[in-house]
């Protein structure tokens, strides 16, 4: 698999330019940092969360941790994580646990940390967990627009 056919759309409605670095198999955000060859600061993770109004990614660095009272100030609405058997119907093709930050590319809402906003490139998943998907940081801010940010999470 390369990236999803949601994520490809996406970029190209968009307008894009993107990259695809391919990597060995892996399982956590971190550890494709490491196999792509890639700094985890600039590897933007996406966590899927959900309420009573609906699912929602929050996207920031693979190298930082959510803080969900955070993200509450951010929102106002308190979130849980949402499981695996329900990301498999967001994400229908993409493997398990391959969530691109790309919440308008599934229809889903997005809040992306502020950690991101001056990246001069930013990688994330593109829905397998053997390549990452390589765009500009003007780029990418350009793929999350009109998504709300803010200070959320935290290096670790």
């Amino acid at each position: 698999m390369t990236i999803a056919p949601s994520v490809k759309n996406y970029l190209g409605e968009q307008e894009i330019d993107y990259q695809v670095v391919t990597h060995s198999h892996t399982v956590a955000s971190m550890e494709s940092a490491e196999a792509a060859h890639v700094s985890g600061e600039g590897l933007a993770k996406a966590v899927v969360l959900k309420d009573d109004e609906g699912y929602l990614l929050a996207v920031m660095p693979a190298t930082y941790k959510l803080t969900l009272g955070e993200l509450h100030d951010v929102l106002g609405r308190r979130f849980k994580m949402a499981s695996e058997e329900e990301l498999g119907g967001l994400f229908g093709d993409c493997e398990v646990g391959a969530v691109p930050p790309l919440g308008k590319a599934y229809g889903i809402e997005a809040v992306w940390d502020d950690s991101l906003t001056q990246m001069k490139e930013v990688y994330f998943e593109g829905g397998d967990h053997s390549s990452l998907v390589r765009v500009s940081g003007e780029g990418f801010r350009k793929l999350m627009a009109g998504a709300e940010h803010g200070a959320f999470s935290h290096h670790v």
